[in-house]
């Protein structure tokens, strides 16, 4: 066994805003009896301190790691609905999708395409990418405007494009 959070060096300090809304909003859902809400937040909260006491040392993670934490829940969300659905058990992937809204609530509201294609023109003037040979440097360029308002797949397809043309 590890040992306790105390014994491993966490002091359970709450840094993280982020991280204290979804308590709060677990409390209301409680109050509510609402278990949609009760039972993804008591997910979301699993899964935020599993990541705290992963690895060698416990840590308390700030919002963009709890931010992390939720994107990955709602991507297995997604992918959790699709096989549902392929199964057939679409009541299942309804729930899915259901507990995927509830952890989007949490997550920055996403850019849309136009707002996406004017990051990348912008970075693009800024730093002169011309080549493929550039796609590294531009995605790197490109992701810190983005800050995770945008899937990957969708932010490296649109570099990829302006590169090769």
């Amino acid at each position: 066994m590890r040992g306790s959070l105390a014994e491993r060096g966490h002091t359970g300090e709450m840094t993280s805003s982020l991280l204290a809304q979804i308590r709060s909003d677990l409390t209301d859902a409680t109050k509510a009896r609402d278990t949609l809400r009760l039972r993804t937040l008591r997910s979301a909260i699993a899964a935020i301190q599993e990541q705290e006491v992963s690895g060698k040392e416990a840590v308390t993670l700030d919002d963009a790691g709890v931010l992390a934490v939720l994107k990955a829940q709602v991507k297995r969300r997604v992918d959790a609905a699709e096989a549902f659905e392929q199964g057939g058990a679409d009541d299942r992937a309804a729930d899915e999708r259901a507990e995927m809204e509830v952890l989007e609530q949490y997550l920055p509201a996403a850019l849309s395409s136009d707002e996406l294609d004017t990051i990348v023109s912008t970075v693009f003037e800024a730093n002169g990418f011309s080549s493929m040979a550039d796609m590294g440097a531009a995605m790197k360029a490109v992701n810190a405007e983005v800050a995770g308002r945008a899937d990957g797949r969708v932010v490296a397809d649109l570099v990829k494009s302006r590169l090769a043309s």
